[in-house]
């Protein structure tokens, strides 16, 4: 059964008239066409017991019609109104909209305005439980776009581990490692790159500049790249110089809690049970305050998005599952460690697709 299909018999078995998705990685998820369409509009209509149509901006027409999509495409100018645009298309297909699937984290308030007039207020009903649930469970075509999109993770770290050396700033570093991976046709990242070193590693977001690195210091890597729409999350942290007694011992505290739960994954266990198995053994060495996040996130066509791997998630792993595991200790005005891998839940235990080594690097 194909995603249109799946959403089409949801539609179904809860009554509701129609959905309208109008997020790009929704709209790619479902319907196979990438488009960035700025500020015009993007969507696909699907229907219970209709064919669906594909809304996008008609510069993008032509490559919608030739993109695999086997429906009708409909191409708004920028002259037209897209919204009676869509009137007309209903209303000549004989559908009447009184229950509206929409992604209610999504669509903005001049939209709703829009559709409240052309469809006279319907009941709008929440869609994004439905996708996440589908695109929770990966493929195995998704799965082999996000083994290579770990192992483009991989090489950056590699990049950027063989760039650090004294007086080299964060940017600098950064900028290496972007630079390499667009010479070798890697052209998009996941989110934002990071390079932090020293104390700067202690904020787990935290922004690069122009710090330089220094002998003594803990370097954190955190990136990621895009392979045909799918995402990589890795992080490294390796020293520079050979590490204190602390440092030691933070990093072995993370690497081991790490290992455990990437370990304890498969199908059976919650999201609950592995960042547990992390957070407790971080815990027990005296750490347990200076680890602040969740444990991981789910992975695919976002770099964020379900299972959420947290302390209180009882969702039971399945098969098919990709997400993350990144236990990190932050001391603050000292230093961040962070270990970070992107794994899959097999029929009985667990992929891991970044493969970097996590054994502590002293350069």
């Amino acid at each position: 059964m194909s995603k249109i299909e799946k959403i089409s018999k949801w539609l179904q078995e809860n009554n509701i008239d129609a959905a309208f998705i109008t997020s790009t990685e929704n709209v790619l998820y479902l319907t196979g066409f990438p488009c960035k369409p700025h500020e015009r509009l993007l969507a696909v209509f699907i229907f219970p017991d209709q064919d669906p149509f594909l809304i996008v901006p008609q510069l993008d027409a032509e490559d919608a019609m030739h993109s695999g999509w086997k429906y009708d495409v409909i191409g708004i100018s920028d002259t037209e109104n897209p919204w009676e645009k869509i009137r007309e298309t209903i209303k000549n297909r004989y559908i009447r909209i009184d229950t509206l699937a929409i992604e209610k984290d999504h669509l903005v308030y001049n939209r709703i305005a829009n559709l409240d007039k052309i469809f006279s207020k319907p009941m709008y009903i929440s869609a994004e439980e439905k996708i996440w649930s589908m695109r929770m469970i990966k493929s195995n075509e998704e799965t082999k776009k996000l083994r290579e999109a770990a192992r483009g993770a991989d090489f950056a770290i590699e990049i950027g581990v063989k760039e650090i050396a004294a007086g080299k700033t964060e940017m600098q570093i950064l900028a290496a490692i972007e630079y390499q991976l667009k010479k070798e046709g890697i052209s998009k990242m996941s989110f934002d790159t990071m390079v932090l070193t020293g104390a700067n590693g202690a904020s787990p977001h935290g922004v690069p500049g122009n710090t330089k690195v220094q002998h003594g210091d803990l370097v954190m890597f955190d990136l990621g790249v895009v392979i045909d729409g799918y995402c990589s999350d890795i992080t490294r942290t390796v020293a520079f110089g050979e590490p204190s007694e602390q440092q030691r011992a933070i990093y072995e505290t993370v690497l081991k809690a790490q290992t455990a739960a990437c370990n304890a994954v498969k199908p059976g266990k919650t999201c609950a049970d592995i960042d547990l198995t992390a957070r407790n053994i971080i815990a027990q060495a005296g750490y347990g305050e200076f680890f602040p996040h969740r444990l991981g996130h789910g992975l695919g066509m976002s770099v964020h998005e379900s299972p959420s791997v947290t302390s209180v998630n009882q969702l039971v792993l399945q098969e098919g599952m990709v997400f993350t595991i990144e236990p990190g200790i932050y001391i603050p005005g000292i230093a961040g460690v962070r270990i970070e891998d992107d794994v899959l839940v097999t029929a009985d235990s667990v992929e891991i697709f970044t493969q970097f080594t996590k054994e502590l690097i002293i350069i």
